[in-house]
């Protein structure tokens, strides 16, 4: 259902918000407990757009998955063949893990999704998978996918590092169930590093192992090893708590954010808070709790290698900095849900943002103040979401089309804003 929102200028937002569990590690622990022989349980795990087609497309190679009282029960065991082509939806992690995954099922799996998905990379994993002793193929480079599973050897697979770290995780999720060793090579520089280390941490967790190789050069993995059942309870998400983070520091606001694990700094996008106190802004961390106190913004200078969630809701904050702010290596935001490069851009600039595109950089001078547009979010979700704060110290009103983008990670963000005392109407 298609959804517009309008939001007004707001002086100041208050209160407690419980921020949504992390997207990234619920994809995780879902498909490494269907893998797994025997039951794991996932508590507080996310349930979005994107999560939920992960567990459609298991529950579509005969994983039973329940669902009771916030708790997701996954008995894990021998995978099926599926009677009809897995739909992805607009979930790039969902496409990318089951497609390795589909190397373990017998006989023919195809995975699709939407249009948007339909021009997300594929094609390095495929020719990886190839390689391991799979017969696979995709559309030129990009989905769908046949895989024709079953026979996964293992040997030696050569893969690119700094497309997607999606295609890695793909990989280290199945070569330990191959039927010999495995070693993976990276051709060029793993950007996106945090996001395998989270992989291998939930392998762990699951009793497989895995050398790294120097700096995340390569790994290796025994076959013929064993999942064992594990019990998750899914952290906070940085990614989704930025945005209102965002939020406060733009408007000289005070909040607090609870159901983040700001002990382990294992989240990539946690990376956010020393960003934020680049900036200017005061955190105080707590055991589960971060409370940020926005204030005069200063623009700073920023690498977005691991961070490429982090970008668009950067360039908001600094839009309304004192200064100057660069944003390096931000090649890869162009293969997102949008061209987020040129998304974030286009509509900053709608607000009277000042930005300029470089080929692998965005400079952003400080304006300090915008005024209210039209939004189209490009159907992304980060998109909607970072325009949305951007929109809180906006003179004027904003309204941000096809709205409804943002239940891919965070369904509940217009709600929460608005309880947090944003001037936010549903239209």
């Amino acid at each position: 259902m298609k959804l517009e929102v309008l939001i007004s200028k707001t002086e100041k937002i208050s209160g407690l918000v419980k921020v949504p569990p992390s997207k990234s590690y619920t994809h995780r622990a879902i498909i490494a407990s269907a893998l797994s022989d025997g039951t794991s349980k996932i508590f507080s795990p996310l349930f979005s757009d994107d999560t939920l087609a992960t567990i459609n497309a298991c529950k579509s190679l005969g994983v039973p998955i329940v669902e009771a009282n916030g708790c997701l029960e996954v008995k894990g065991g021998k995978l099926k063949q599926p009677k009809n082509p897995i739909n992805c939806r607009l979930s790039a992690a969902t496409l990318r893990f089951m497609t390795a995954v589909a190397s373990l099922v017998e006989g023919k799996t195809v995975l699709t999704g939407e249009e948007g998905l339909l021009k997300r990379p594929i094609g390095p994993l495929v020719k990886a998978l190839n390689q391991l002793g799979i017969h696979c193929e995709a559309r030129g480079e990009y989905p769908p996918v046949t895989v024709y599973g079953g026979s996964l050897n293992g040997g030696e697979a050569s893969i690119v590092g700094d497309v997607s770290s999606q295609f890695i995780s793909g990989l280290l999720f199945v070569t330990p169930l191959a039927k010999n060793n495995s070693k993976i090579v990276l051709t060029s520089q793993l950007e996106s590093k945090p996001y395998v280390q989270l992989t291998l941490e939930v392998l762990r967790k699951h009793g497989v192992n895995v050398k790294v190789l120097g700096d995340h050069e390569g790994y290796v993995t025994n076959g013929n090893q064993k999942y064992k059942p594990y019990n998750h309870r899914v952290p906070g998400d940085f990614s989704s708590a930025s945005f209102l983070m965002a939020a406060a520091a733009i408007t000289g606001s005070k909040i607090r954010l609870k159901n983040l694990d700001v002990q382990t700094r294992k989240q990539p996008d946690i990376e956010i808070l020393d960003i934020l106190e680049k900036m200017g802004v005061k955190i105080v961390l707590e055991e589960d709790c971060v409370t940020v106190e926005g204030g005069k913004l200063e623009g700073i200078s920023l690498d977005a290698k691991n961070i490429p969630d982090l970008v668009p809701i950067s360039v908001v904050l600094a839009c309304y900095a004192e200064g100057e702010t660069k944003i390096k290596n931000v090649r890869r935001l162009r293969i997102k849900e949008s061209d987020r490069v040129e998304a974030i851009t286009s509509e900053l600039v709608k607000m009277g943002g000042k930005i300029l595109k470089l080929e692998n950089e965005l400079i952003v001078e400080g304006v300090g103040r915008l005024k209210g547009a039209t939004i189209n979010p490009h159907k992304d979700h980060r998109i909607a979401m970072a325009c949305a704060v951007a929109a809180l110290g906006a003179e004027g009103k904003t309204k941000i089309l096809d709205a409804e983008c943002v239940k891919k990670s965070y369904p509940n963000f217009f709600q929460d804003l608005k309880s947090l005392g944003g001037k936010i109407v549903f239209v």
